[in-house]
């Protein structure tokens, strides 16, 4: 918890679009940013319970923090945050195909967007805390491991026969090509000898 709160109390003390509206809004209103932030979340709270566009708003933030992590990360010389968030989107995607198949089921799950919602906060905490790194360390990385060799194999047939689609599809569209282009000259031959005929025959 902790270590929520001094990633929570860093986000404010930043200088950024959103801290500075608050920081507006704590002059005019004297309502501190970390009060702010706190009848933020209440509101999120209650839109997963009794709003509409639960998953949407679900979706957003499982997805814009952790994506722009991951582009402050890329622009750092330390591979260690790199790691952090390439292991969340293994989990995230992981996570994603399941709940795709699951989904008839989930619905009936009471207040499920806002438990998902906890799950991905989980998902992207930091420190030892971080559910990702938990997650793909117990259960995705032994079973990747375990089946690594055959889903290598489908992979390499996959990749192979889509060479082999895309190969057949260009050679269609050259051949294709070649037969209009032929099939217009011959009408603009046809109709060079027409024009050439037509005065002789007047």
């Amino acid at each position: 918890m902790a270590a929520y709160m001094e990633k929570i109390n860093e986000f404010l003390e930043s200088d950024n679009p959103v801290t500075k509206q608050m920081t507006v809004l704590q002059q005019k209103s004297g309502v501190k940013k970390i009060q702010q932030f706190y009848a933020f979340v209440g509101i999120v709270l209650l839109w997963f319970v009794f709003g509409f566009g639960a998953s949407l708003l679900c979706s957003l933030i499982g997805f814009i923090y952790p994506a722009y992590r991951s582009l402050k990360a890329l622009e750092t010389s330390d591979g260690d945050d790199d790691r952090v968030w390439l292991v969340y989107w293994v989990v995230y995607s992981f996570f994603s195909i399941v709940e795709f198949f699951s989904d008839i089921f989930l619905g009936w799950i009471p207040f499920y967007y806002l438990l998902k919602c906890a799950f991905l906060i989980w998902c992207m905490a930091p420190g030892a805390a971080n559910g990702s790194l938990i997650l793909y360390n117990r259960f995705i990385r032994p079973m990747f491991k375990k089946h690594e060799a055959q889903i290598d194999q489908v992979a390499n047939k996959a990749v192979s026969s889509a060479q082999e689609v895309s190969s057949e599809a260009q050679n269609i569209a050259t051949s294709a090509a070649d037969q209009m282009t032929e099939m217009a000259i011959q009408e603009g031959l046809k109709h060079v000898k027409k024009g050439a005929t037509s005065p002789s025959d007047e």
